[in-house]
């Protein structure tokens, strides 16, 4: 059985019940599936398509976007371009994936110049390839996800009790990025210690991902020290916690490892595997301290004060592979 839940974002029971159930699996795993989550699902599929259509591109059209030099945060990464395991600190071979990203300046220009460079950094100006049909249907799917993030942000704090607009005002410019995902059929046997993905936590608040049924695929590591695989459902996305809403919550929620691991070789069909995830970040200069309603009398806070914007920098620049 799944260490991983589902939860129905259209429960008859109420928004109660579902904010419960909620905070129930974000304080053991922190990773769940939603549905009845209210997404079209026809910006969902044009979406996935396009992201499709592009890593199919050849190598060289892929290249007219890419990120400008490493350590930069959007564009088109290749393969062997991330090790995500440097993000904990650990030594490990690059990640076999091929990525496109974007962020908020594909919807909102700054029209000052930045004030550090936590601003500059989530800011920072989107590669994009030729033509408008991709950048358009992935746009549309961000705006989708960033509108779910939202509403599970408000089912957060009603698992917190507090108001569920509590998060509201740190979210209302947030500093979120989408990022495509493609994991090639293997033509090389992996280096000792290589994965698609290697292990580790995401860093905002929340994550919305699609995903599709694919061998080597996602797993969690549970709180017995096991992996476990997360299920894909059709019409549902993984939801799972970042750090900074672990450190919001004093440790009463999990920021959980995760990976993506390498398929077995002689499966005799393709193990090609896509996925979309969107990273939802507060807003870029929101200063995330712990919630009054995580503390015991007595107790103190395990982190200091953080800036959105300044741990996402620091965490993804750990990733970079120095050429």
């Amino acid at each position: 059985m799944s260490i991983v839940p589902v939860i129905d974002l259209s429960d008859p029971q109420g928004s109660r019940a579902i904010a419960d159930a909620i905070g129930r699996t974000c304080r053991e795993t922190g990773f769940f599936l939603v549905t009845g989550h209210g997404a079209d699902r026809a910006v969902v599929q044009r979406g996935w398509d396009a992201t499709r259509a592009f890593f199919d591109r050849p190598l060289d059209e892929k290249m007219t976007a890419a990120m400008p030099y490493p350590g930069y945060p959007y564009g088109y990464s290749p393969v062997k371009g991330e090790t995500l395991a440097a993000s904990l600190g650990q030594a490990k071979p690059a990640d076999l994936k091929e990525t496109f990203s974007f962020g908020p300046s594909a919807f909102q220009r700054l029209d000052h110049k930045p004030g550090d460079d936590a601003e500059a950094f989530v800011f920072s100006a989107n590669p994009w390839p030729l033509g408008d049909e991709f950048r358009l249907a992935t746009q549309a799917y961000y705006r989708e996800m960033s509108a779910l993030a939202g509403r599970i942000m408000s089912f957060f704090a009603l698992a917190l009790d507090l108001d569920e607009t509590y998060f509201d005002r740190f979210i209302d410019h947030e500093a979120s990025a989408l990022r495509l995902l493609n994991y090639p059929d293997l033509t090389e046997d992996p280096m000792p210690g290589q994965l698609r993905a290697g292990e580790h936590s995401d860093y905002g608040s929340l994550t919305i991902l699609m995903q599709e049924d694919a061998p080597g695929g996602l797993e969690v590591k549970g709180l017995d020290g096991q992996w476990h695989r997360v299920p894909a459902i059709p019409d549902s996305f993984v939801i799972n916690i970042g750090d900074l809403m672990q450190r919001w919550t004093n440790d009463q929620w999990k920021s959980t490892l995760h990976r993506v691991t390498i398929p077995p070789r002689d499966i005799g069909r393709s193990a090609r595997r896509q996925s979309m995830a969107f990273f939802h970040q507060p807003n870029w200069d929101a200063e995330i301290v712990c919630i009054p309603t995580c503390l015991t009398a007595g107790e103190t806070a395990k982190y200091p004060a953080v800036g959105s914007g300044e741990y996402l920098a620091s965490k993804f620049r750990s990733t970079v592979v120095k050429m």
